[in-house]
């Protein structure tokens, strides 16, 4: 197992991956900011979806959803079609002009990436690619919500309790 000190080394790197973030949204076309580009990137990675099964991607409330929908939605990326199974619900899907959308921000990306990257070898690049995914999948699934627990806290959580800053535990069956 790593050391503390690695581990705040690796906290830091983290802090500081912001700048590549950054430098990646700056690319985007000005009619396509970073949350319209999920949108896109997520429907063309998953096919068509409902609205609820998108916020969940994008780890984001129904009202953001709804907001970079309504985006993508104007600029005709994007259709919202009756769902067969559910007729309140609606069906999300990539249009023609989407699939043209979602092919200039994978190549500007790419682009970018390769620029960066120009001085690092194809065995580095797939190291780094492992290394991510690995690290992902010890986190889980971040995006999806983590259940409630069965049970209430022993201790309340109230930003008046006194017992506030303690660490709740669920009782288990005996």
């Amino acid at each position: 197992m790593a050391e503390r000190t690695q581990y705040e080394e690796l906290m830091r790197q983290f802090s500081a991956f912001g700048a590549v973030r950054r430098e990646l949204g700056r690319i985007m076309p000005s009619d396509c900011p970073g949350g319209s580009a999920a949108v896109l990137t997520l429907l063309d990675r998953y096919g068509d979806m409902r609205m609820s099964k998108l916020a969940e991607l994008l780890s984001v409330d129904m009202s953001v959803t709804s907001r970079h929908v309504a985006h993508v939605v104007d600029r005709g990326w994007i259709e919202r079609s009756p769902d067969p199974a559910d007729k309140r619900s609606r069906i999300l899907r990539l249009t023609p002009g989407g699939r043209v959308q979602v092919d200039e921000l994978s190549r500007r990306t790419a682009q970018l990436l390769a620029d960066r990257l120009s001085d690092w070898s194809d065995e580095e690049v797939g190291q780094l690619i492992r290394l991510m995914t690995r690290l992902r999948a010890s986190f889980g699934d971040c995006r999806t919500a983590q259940p409630p627990p069965t049970r209430p806290p022993v201790v309340a959580d109230t930003p008046h309790s006194p017992h506030h800053e303690l660490e709740h535990t669920t009782r288990t069956p005996a």
